[in-house]
C-alpha cells in the first residue's frame, strides 16, 4: 500500500510552473520570458492569480493558443486536482471559462464547486 501524498504546497506549485516554462520552450517552441519573469520574482502562486485575474489573456496564452498547446497554459495548470486547495472556486471559473472559450479539448473538472 501507497503512503498518502502528503497536500500539495505553494513551493510544488511554484517548480511546476518554472517547469510549464521549459516545456513550452521546449514542446511549443515558445520561450515565455515575461512569464519566466513573473514567476521568479512573484512566485508561481502570485503568477498565476495575476494572469487569472487580468481582463484579457495574455500574448503568451495566445501564443500557445496558436500552437495548439492550452494545456501549458496557468489556466489548465491550475484545473489539475492537486493545486485544487491553492485557488477558489472563481479563480478555476475563470479557468474553465477561459479554457472554452478557446475550444480547449482537454479533460475539464465539472461541475466547479468548493
Amino acid at each position: 500500500m501507497m503512503p498518502p501524498r502528503p497536500p500539495s504546497t505553494e513551493a510544488d506549485f511554484n517548480e511546476v510552473m518554472l517547469d510549464v516554462y521549459r516545456r513550452a520552450k521546449s514542446e511549443a517552441n515558445y520561450e515565455a520570458r515575461i512569464f519566466l519573469r513573473m514567476v521568479v520574482e512573484k512566485g508561481g502562486l502570485e503568477t498565476a492569480r495575476y494572469l487569472l485575474h487580468a481582463l484579457k489573456v495574455s500574448d503568451g496564452y495566445t501564443a500557445l493558443w496558436e500552437r495548439g498547446r492550452l494545456d501549458l497554459t496557468v489556466e489548465a495548470v491550475i484545473l489539475a486536482p492537486e493545486w485544487r486547495p491553492l485557488f477558489t472556486v472563481e479563480e478555476r471559473r475563470i479557468a474553465v471559462d477561459r479554457l472554452r472559450a478557446y475550444d480547449y479539448t482537454g479533460r475539464l473538472p465539472e461541475p466547479i464547486e468548493d
